[in-house]
Parts: C-alpha cells; sequence; structure tokens
C-alpha cells in the first residue's frame, strides 16, 4: 500500500523528527506506541472510535472554553467591575497557563505515561471548572482559569501522542488528525455560539459548562484509552526548571505589555519588565542546552517544516484570539448585540469548520500541507480588513458575513495543516514533545497578541484618541493583526519555494551524498 502523507522526510531531508543515536535521551527511548498501529483509513473498530470521540471532545472542550468565555466578557465585567485591561486577564490566564506548561506536559506524557497524564489532567480541568463557577472574586477566577490551563497543557499533547502513536503515519493518521483538529477549530467556532447561548442564562454558566462534559469523557476514557507500561523515571527526568523558566518569561512579557500604557513604554518600570522576560527566555535555552532531557530539545528546531508550522500556528491563532476579543466588545458595547445575537453572527465560521472535517483528511493527502496553511492565512487577512469597513448601522450581511465566512475557510484549512506538519516524521517518544511544541506556538501567539492589542486600544483611549467608525484604536490593532498575518503567508511562500527547489535538487545527486 502506497502511504500518502502531508510531509514526509523525502521532501526535506533535514525535516527528519526522529532523533540520532547520539541525541537519544536516558528514559525515553524505551517508550514506544500506546497501541497497534492502524494502518488502514477506513474499517476502524467501534472502541477505535470512542478513543478518538474522547480525544477530539477534550481538545474541543480546551478550543470552547477560550472562546465560550470571550462572549461573557462584557456581562463579566459589569458585574464584578472589571475593565477591558483586566478582563483580558480572563483569556490570557487560561492561555499563560496553557502555553506555559505544554512543552512540560508534552514531556510528562511521554515519561509518566500518555493515559495517565491525560486523564489525570482531564479531572484536574473539569473540577476548576465546576469551581470557578461558584466564585465571585475576580482574583480567584483569574487563578482558577490559570489552573484549568495548566491542565489543558497536560491533556492535549498527551492526547495528540495518543493519536500519532495510535494510528499509522499516512491515511490513517491523516484522517485521525483532520477530525480531531477539526474538532478543536469548531470547539473555538462553536465556543462564540454556546457562549452566547449560556451568557443569556448567566456568565458563570460559561465557566461551569465544561465541567459535566469533562467528567463524561473521563469515565469513556478510563475504558477505551489503551493502557501501557509505566517506565521508570526519577524527578531528574523532568525538567521542571525549564518549564519555571518558559512560563515565567511568558507571563513576565504579557504582563510587561499590558501594563506599558499606564506606565509608559520608556518607563524604567516597563523596559525593566522587559529586561526580565529577555532573561527568562534566555535562562531557558541554556537550561534546554544542558538538560539530560529536556522539555525542548534544540535539535528537533533544524526541521524546515516543523519550524514553520509553529510559527503559522501561533501567527494564526494569535491573530485570530486577538480579533476575536476585539470583536465581541465592539458588537456587544457598541451596537448592543445581545450575547445570542453574537453567537448567531458568528454561527457560520462554526459550521464551515464542522462541514470540512470529513474532508480535510482527502485535502491533506493530495495538497502539500505549506500550500494549505497560505491559503489559510491568506483568507484570514481578507476577513480581517474587510472587517476595517465596519460602520454603525451597517448590516450584518453588509460588514460582518464575508469576515465569519472568510475566518471559517481559514480555521478549516489552517488548524489541522499546521498540526499534521508539525508532527509528520517525528519519532514516536518525541510525539509528546512536537505535540507540545506546536501548541505552545498556538497559545504564545494568543497570549502575546491579545496583550499587545489591548495595550494598543487602552493607549488609544488614554490618549483621547476618537475612531471613525470602529473604536478608538480598534482599527489600528486589526491593521496590526492583518500585517502579522501578512508575513504568515509570505512565510509560507518561501517554504513553498525552499521544499520545491529541493525536491528538483534531490534526484540529481549521487547516492550517498
Amino acid at each position: 500500500m502506497t502511504v500518502h502523507s502531508p510531509v514526509t522526510p523525502a521532501d526535506d531531508p533535514t525535516d527528519v523528527g526522529s532523533r540520532t543515536e547520539g541525541e537519544a535521551r536516558a528514559g525515553t527511548a524505551h517508550q514506544g506506541s500506546d497501541a497497534h498501529e492502524v494502518t488502514s483509513a477506513r474499517g476502524w473498530a467501534t472502541a477505535t472510535w470512542i478513543l478518538l470521540v474522547v480525544l477530539a471532545g477534550a481538545l474541543f472542550l480546551d478550543g470552547l472554553d477560550i472562546s465560550m468565555v470571550g462572549v461573557a466578557l462584557p456581562s463579566m465585567g459589569a458585574d464584578l467591575g472589571m475593565d477591558q485591561s483586566h478582563l483580558q486577564w480572563i483569556v490570557s490566564g487560561y492561555v499563560l497557563g496553557y502555553g506555559g506548561f505544554l512543552l512540560l506536559g508534552g514531556r510528562a506524557s511521554d515519561l509518566f505515561g500518555r493515559r495517565q497524564v491525560f486523564l489525570a489532567a482531564l479531572a484536574v480541568f473539569g473540577v476548576a471548572s465546576i469551581v470557578s463557577a461558584v466564585v465571585q472574586v475576580d482574583a480567584a477566577i483569574i487563578a482558577l482559569r490559570f489552573v484549568k490551563g495548566v491542565a489543558a497543557a497536560f491533556t492535549v499533547p498527551a492526547g495528540l501522542s495518543i493519536i500519532t502513536t495510535t494510528f499509522a503515519e499516512g491515511p490513517a493518521r491523516n484522517r485521525a488528525l483532520s477530525i480531531y483538529t477539526v474538532c478543536g477549530a469548531s470547539g473555538f467556532s462553536l465556543g462564540l455560539v454556546f457562549g452566547g447561548l449560556l451568557t443569556e442564562v448567566s456568565w458563570q454558566a460559561t465557566l461551569l459548562f465544561p465541567g459535566p462534559v469533562a467528567a463524561l469523557l473521563f469515565l469513556a476514557g478510563m475504558k477505551v484509552i489503551p493502557r501501557t507500561g509505566r517506565p521508570a523515571i526519577t524527578w531528574s527526568h523532568l525538567d521542571v526548571g525549564g518549564a519555571l523558566a518558559s512560563t515565567g518569561a511568558l507571563l513576565v512579557l504579557v504582563y510587561a505589555v499590558v501594563a506599558a500604557p499606564e506606565a509608559g513604554w520608556a518607563a524604567p518600570s516597563t523596559i525593566g519588565l522587559f529586561v526580565a522576560a529577555a532573561a527568562f527566555g534566555v535562562a531557558f535555552v541554556l537550561i534546554e542546552a544542558r538538560h539530560g532531557n529536556p522539555l525542548l530539545r534544540l535539535g528537533i528546531l533544524r526541521s524546515l517544516t516543523l519550524v514553520h508550522a509553529n510559527v503559522s500556528a501561533a501567527v494564526m491563532f494569535g491573530s485570530y484570539v486577538a480579533f476575536q476579543f476585539l470583536v465581541t466588545l465592539y458588537l456587544q458595547d457598541t451596537l448592543g448585540w445581545s450575547p445570542i445575537a453574537m453567537a448567531l453572527g458568528f454561527l457560520p465560521a462554526g459550521l464551515l469548520v464542522v462541514a470540512s472535517a470529513l474532508r480535510m483528511d482527502r485535502v491533506l493527502d493530495r495538497v502539500g500541507t505549506p500550500i494549505l496553511i497560505a491559503v489559510g492565512l491568506t483568507a484570514f487577512v481578507g476577513g480581517y480588513l474587510l472587517f476595517l469597513r465596519a460602520q454603525p448601522g451597517m448590516g450584518y450581511v453588509d460588514f460582518l458575513l464575508p469576515t465569519i465566512v472568510l475566518l471559517g475557510i481559514g480555521f478549516a484549512l489552517c488548524f489541522p495543516s499546521v498540526n499534521a506538519q508539525a508532527t509528520t516524521g517525528v519519532s514516536d517518544d518525541e510525539q509528546g514533545l512536537a505535540s507540545g511544541l506546536v501548541n505552545t506556538s498556538i497559545q504564545v501567539g494568543g497570549a502575546v497578541m491579545l496583550a499587545v492589542v489591548t495595550a494598543i486600544v487602552t493607549s488609544a483611549q488614554a490618549g483621547g484618541e476618537q475612531g471613525s467608525g470602529l473604536p478608538a484604536g480598534m482599527s489600528s490593532a486589526i491593521v496590526l493583526i492583518s500585517v502579522l498575518s501578512v508575513l504568515g503567508v509570505l512565510g509560507s511562500l518561501v517554504v513553498i519555494a525552499v521544499r520545491r527547489r529541493r525536491a528538483t535538487v534531490a534526484p540529481l545527486a549521487l547516492p550517498g551524498t
């Protein structure tokens, strides 16, 4: 049987994710597949489908939790007395916990066992959801959101690595990954719909909803997630210092951007925070270079297609989550839309993503992932720029629907493509690392861009700037988001050109060269 894969080592000899003998790390090399690989894209057993539902359901909840709560922010801010700069921490708290610990989560799933890590983290996620719905203190809600983000940082890489070590690379894995990742994209898209419906009841309902669903997934997962032998490990296998350094860099960087408009971008405190973030970043690189079992094996970054997938993931999600934050506040606070009206307004994007779920595996088999990423990011750019035409009084079909349709197309193409490209060609014992890395890129992009656009809008409002059609600073923020996405498109085109050049040169090379 001929196996077609969206990215293969043959396409680029430098992109092989497997480690060389000299780079093998103690305690992980023996970790094999979690289950017998499925070698056919069709004819899966019922238990296989239930397994995929459990893993995809957890990813759906992760995406749902971010976008669903975003719809409730105006209501939450009114009840708890939180301004815009503080409201963004409801989203950022989750995203920072998620992005800051994803590499540790991926490493833990490789070391402790994917089943154990996935189920334990899913339980924490569910409990934190229920508790966050009953507290009424903003600081406690933000802290619990951070805890949920940390829990998601362990479920996502564990779940993705279970898939990539269960389904054989090629059509079977592409089919599983397309369903899995489209479920994640559907969570982001349909989260706005769920959020609107639940916010009509209470903003607390948006925090509570993931809890019971996580409990059901946990019970099903106990039955279908394959059991594997647990490797013998010690604390020396866990790179706790690297996790703390990477999380510290993210927290300080985001706080610096958020606090800068009030303190001043040139203020000593702001400069000090940026220097501290850079110091944490340098410390992380030094720790990874010297640790026997690093969170991030730096050698994996030699892969052009892996780096491209991660950068594209950060651009895609960072731009989208920042845009969603701005549009949510604009529709509800400026135009006076109800949460349910906003939910229905965003519904076409979610429907497009869901409709693509059963066909994306075929697309991944036939079209190179860099091409799909380039087209998807182009759709995002078109959606963002079209929204700049918005004026009070414009009809939904004129100012919002075209943007929503393009965002749906962008998500349907980009989300499965970056996940497939980031994990293809990587050895089984580093699937947790690869999946954790791409999801870290997604969340880091979201946290940083959300902080940046919040700072832009806050600075514009503090300076008394007046917007022509959109609120002060919003147009500038959307232009920045669009420029970032354009750079993502250009990067994809460069990767496409490099891969074509290598494909042309490779057949001319002599054997053994």
